[in-house]
């Protein structure tokens, strides 16, 4: 029980940092929010499709590692290397950090803010990288547990997305000043170095 506790925490650890950082989909979701227009559509489809896709990590880099064990050594390489970079990247951030302001995100009825949505989701490339490819590194390098890892990055997603959304109308002032971003990059930051080397180190 204690590993899976464990397990659990270090997916929604992991998940959270991925989730937490300035983009067009968290833009789109705070104005969302804001208005309070949309706001469980939105929300829905970026939880639902994080869901989706971390799944499809978790199933498709195991599968590969039952069939290849060798798998196991070149991903969580590749994991590392991505993670430390990824790191680098939120370190920066940190040192320069921009305001989020929620008239940035795209314009738009329901309708036009569900496409928005849909669209920032399933044609960013980095979604892919960070769901199916990273998380689904980092959760073979749990073995039997990865599942368990895995849902604790979907419920990562589930909360952050819920927060941003109804929560928006009180975090709005304090997501649009550049230190709150510092400090959550900084974090994001020490913590995809810190799991990037170990998947290094332990390949």
């Amino acid at each position: 029980m204690t590993n899976a506790l464990t397990t659990a925490a270090a997916g929604f650890g992991t998940g959270l940092s991925l989730i937490v950082a300035i983009g067009a989909q968290n833009a789109l979701v705070l104005r969302q929010g804001v208005r309070r227009e949309a706001v469980l559509a939105v929300v829905v489809i970026c939880a639902l499709s994080d869901a989706v896709l971390i799944a499809l990590g978790v199933a498709g880099v195991g599968a590969v590692v039952v069939a290849w064990p060798s798998a196991l050594t070149v991903v969580s390489l590749l994991g590392g290397v991505f993670l430390i970079a990824y790191g680098v990247l939120a370190a920066r951030r940190a040192f320069r950090p921009s305001a989020l302001h929620p008239q940035d995100a795209p314009s738009g009825a329901k309708r036009g803010a569900v496409l928005a949505c849909l669209a920032m989701t399933w044609l960013n490339p980095h979604v892919y990288l960070d769901t199916v490819f990273l998380l689904g590194s980092v959760a073979a390098d749990r073995g039997p547990l990865r599942w368990t890892f895995g849902l604790g990055a979907i419920l990562a997603s589930v909360c952050w997305f819920a927060a941003l959304g109804f929560g928006a109308r009180l975090l709005s002032g304090v997501l649009a000043r550049p230190s709150s971003w510092r400090v959550l990059d900084g974090l994001v930051a020490a913590m995809m170095i810190g799991l990037g080397t170990r998947l290094a180190l332990t390949a």
